[in-house]
């Protein structure tokens, strides 16, 4: 089977370098992931650049943009940024579900819990502030495609908060359970082999669509075939639903 490319370059200058992240590389070194692939070095080996400054992360298994900084000086200025929450971050994910709610904001603290699995916990006492509006753009079937808007940015923040609501995202191996989703568990009328047919999509549901910096400029992500495929059957039986 071909493998999928590890990115695509989105744009690219004296400052920064942003892509749009495949689904299965970490972004950068992480102590929990044993695989030897990383975004950060693979790039700085294509583009032969000696040092890239990481200005935020997204999960190994979600895919979408990562930005880098190429200079000490636009890094400075980036993570401050983030930092400072003035920069604007949207993603789209698949849920399980259909929520009752077209828009809902979630606050719930979080905090890692430290065990074998890496997960992020929700704690009032000891978790840390942590805010995500979610907008739903359909439902269809049990599955329904969703709008997030985090405002703060914790490890897992996304997939905890979806759960805690009681949707988990599409193949979440962590906070759900991983399902492949097929055309045959949410189209009606299907009438395939179910000993052939191929998932539509076997990885998390989580793509970070847009970032908008403060200047106003909005680096965008196309979204991966796999999930777009599904995103696309999804929307087409959504008007019967």
């Amino acid at each position: 089977m071909k493998k999928n490319p590890a990115y695509s370059v989105i744009c690219h200058d004296d400052n920064i370098l942003a892509v749009n992240k495949s689904s299965g590389i970490s972004v950068t070194q992480d102590r929990w992931d044993e695989s030897k692939e990383r975004l950060d070095k693979l790039l700085e080996n294509d583009f032969e650049i000696p040092k890239l400054f990481t200005v935020h992360r997204i999960d190994k298994d979600t895919s979408g943009i990562v930005i880098f900084a190429k200079t000490k000086e636009a890094h400075k200025n980036l993570s401050m940024a983030f930092e400072q929450r003035s920069v604007k971050k949207k993603y789209t994910l698949i849920i399980h579900g259909r929520p009752v709610w077209n828009e809902i904001s979630c606050d719930l603290p979080l905090v890692p819990n430290g065990n074998k699995k890496h997960m992020t916990i929700i704690d009032k006492y000891k978790g840390k502030e942590s805010h995500t509006h979610f907008v739903c753009l359909f439902r269809a079937g049990n599955y329904s495609v969703l709008e997030a808007f985090p405002q703060t940015g914790r490890i897992h923040q996304i997939r905890v908060h979806a759960s805690s609501l009681g949707h988990p995202v599409v193949c979440d191996t962590i906070y759900g359970k991983f399902s492949p989703v097929k055309l045959s568990s949410f189209k009606r009328a299907w009438k395939g082999d179910p000993h052939e047919e191929k998932p539509l999509l076997e990885r998390l549901a989580l793509h970070a669509s847009e970032v908008t910096l403060p200047c106003g400029t909005v680096i965008a992500a196309p979204i991966a075939k796999d999930m777009q495929s599904l995103i696309s059957q999804l929307k087409k039986i959504s008007k019967n639903n």
